[in-house]
């Protein structure tokens, strides 16, 4: 069975790995520890198509070491077990040996306690590689016996180098210069995808090949993006920090990417009504009702409709002025009730409908606010023992909680009053 283009390809030395010299080039960390002669347990992290296999294999390459390898697509723990089981029977044989196994985060953490031992005992020198964030998909234990080393991804001038590599070696098909920017554009950073196109081409067309054509014969790249993993939070956390931000344009690229990836609408127009409350939330009190308009227009009409009331309501969140001090309030407010979950009401706010109640203070002192001047009677709401202690909302001055900071130092002000009168009273 032929090998796959990409697999000719892949090279065969440090020197012609591409858009990696932080790890592979001199002075490299890798480098660095293949001149020292003692191989290093590490994670890469990285894209598809970035060159992750190719360096452990490179790596593994330049130690006089056994080297076994496994994937974790197919979660192959029983593999795994066999290949450690051979390692360890044949001590005079191997004594030590390279381990790497592809596509880890595909192995659940318990799965991944076979390696611990080993690394130990220091039978193996393990490598992996991973697409997803290993703080998340590797067991801590695992994880603090290994270096988390990250690719970088991969960029046109890089790719440039790989496609060239390709034309001067291969000559069923030419590429006008429009083509070129055409496959490199749409490889976005996937060199394995980039071959994946070519020998696509190279076994389907001959002769001179324009971007026109190329956009008939190749599908697009699908965009990277899992609905329970890295690409799903990473996306949707950088559309709400853009959102923070008061980007309109950078937020709707992302939101953009995330429908076009298949993302749930309902979720989110979850995700942007909490923007409305944890950004926004009193400095632009319609950016609420906005957005829940939105995410009832797009429950009512569906997809595409929906999705360009969605659209508005993150053009309109974007721009609307900021302020998370509601937010800020309610986290003060619930580690106060926390800390002090018995205060006890003040006996002016309870009421009193026996004679029994009104005999132990019920309701005693209490003013009704709105036969007051400026309907706030100036009495404080907080336990006894607390009044006037505890502080949780104040209001930015942006939008609309510019008036809201009027309205408190106000009432504010009013209570100071009221205060002070009730000191004079009980020292007279």
């Amino acid at each position: 069975m032929k090998a796959p283009l990409y697999e000719k390809y892949r090279p065969r030395s440090f020197d012609e790995v591409v858009g990696q010299e932080h790890l592979v080039g001199k002075g490299g960390i890798l480098q660095r520890t293949i001149e020292k002669n003692h191989p290093l347990s590490f994670v890469l992290i990285g894209p598809p198509g970035c060159g992750k296999t190719t360096i452990a294999r490179l790596y593994a390459k330049a130690f006089s070491i056994p080297f076994f390898s496994l994937s974790g697509a197919e979660g192959q723990v029983a593999e795994a077990k066999k290949i450690l089981k051979e390692i360890e029977g044949s001590p005079l044989i191997y004594r030590h040996a390279i381990l790497f196994v592809d596509e880890i985060h595909r192995i659940n953490k318990a799965g991944q306690d076979i390696f611990l031992p080993h690394l130990e005992k220091g039978t193996i020198t393990l490598l992996a590689a991973t697409t997803e964030n290993p703080s998340f998909t590797l067991n801590n234990a695992l994880l603090s016996r290994m270096q988390v080393l990250e690719m970088k991804p991969l960029h046109e001038p890089h790719l440039q180098v790989v496609l060239e590599k390709y034309l001067k070696n291969e000559t069923e098909i030419t590429l006008t210069d429009d083509a070129r920017s055409f496959l490199l554009r749409n490889s976005e950073g996937d060199a394995r995808y980039l071959f994946n196109m070519l020998e696509t081409l190279s076994l389907s067309c001959t002769g001179t090949l324009t971007s026109d054509e190329l956009a008939t014969l190749l599908q697009k790249k699908r965009a990277q993006y899992d609905k329970k993993g890295d690409g799903h939070f990473n996306l949707i956390s950088t559309l709400h920090k853009a959102i923070r931000s008061s980007d309109p344009d950078a937020a709707l690229y992302w939101f953009a990417r995330i429908i076009s990836a298949g993302e749930d609408s309902k979720y989110v127009g979850r995700r942007l009504l909490r923007m409305a409350i944890e950004d926004i939330g009193l400095a632009d009190p319609e950016a609420l009702n906005i957005t829940q308009n939105a995410v009832s227009m797009y429950e009512r009409v569906g997809s595409p409709e929906g999705e360009l009331a969605l659209a508005q309501a993150v053009v309109y969140l974007s721009l609307a002025p900021k302020s998370n001090a509601v937010y800020l309030a309610y986290k003060k407010a619930l580690l106060a009730a926390e800390k002090i979950p018995n205060g006890t009401p003040p006996k002016h706010a309870l009421n009193a409908p026996t004679k029994l109640m009104k005999k132990l203070g019920y309701g005693k002192g209490y003013v009704y606010d709105h036969d007051t001047e400026y309907g706030c009677s100036g009495l404080s709401y907080f336990p006894e023992n607390l009044e006037g202690s505890l502080k949780f909302y104040s209001p930015k001055n942006r939008g609309f909680e510019r008036e809201l900071q009027k309205r408190a130092f106000f009432y504010e002000k009013i209570r100071e009053e009221y205060k002070l009168g009730s000191e004079k009273a009980v020292d007279a």
